[in-house]
């Protein structure tokens, strides 16, 4: 198995994950990041994540709609007691692409509508980290 290409650090203070990409990734190996995230979470028994995407300039649809209609209420089944929150940390220019989006906005909608799970996004991490663990 492939190292993720993602820092996956456990913030026992915080009861958190905080997830940073270092940059794009082809969509298989963004998925293995993903299944590395939800085994860290659950050997640490965390559903709160703050995902940084603030350098990963390119939106693959293909990402977006497997994370917000497969992977994500799978990890939320995981990892239940507990409720998944994702604050998602983006850029001001990926805000941008999402709102001109139809199809990104699809996902975002389906995703922040979800009942498995909670997600919010954000463009500043003090912002983000307070929603986590509001």
């Amino acid at each position: 198995m492939q190292p993720p290409t993602c820092s996956i650090t456990y913030r026992p203070d915080l009861g958190a994950l905080i997830v940073r990409w270092p940059d794009d990734a082809p969509f298989p190996t963004l998925q293995a990041d993903f299944e590395a995230i939800l085994a860290v979470a659950e050997q640490h028994g965390t559903a709160r994540w703050l995902l940084d995407v603030r350098r990963r300039a390119h939106l693959d649809p293909q990402l977006g709609d497997w994370t917000t209609r497969i992977f994500f209420p799978h990890a939320a089944g995981r990892l239940v007691p507990q409720a998944l929150r994702l604050s998602v940390l983006c850029s001001p220019a990926r805000m941008a692409v999402y709102a001109a989006s139809a199809e990104q906005q699809s996902y975002l909608a389906h995703g922040i509508a979800h009942q498995a799970y909670q997600m919010h996004l954000v463009c500043d991490e003090g912002k983000a980290m307070e929603w986590l663990l509001g």
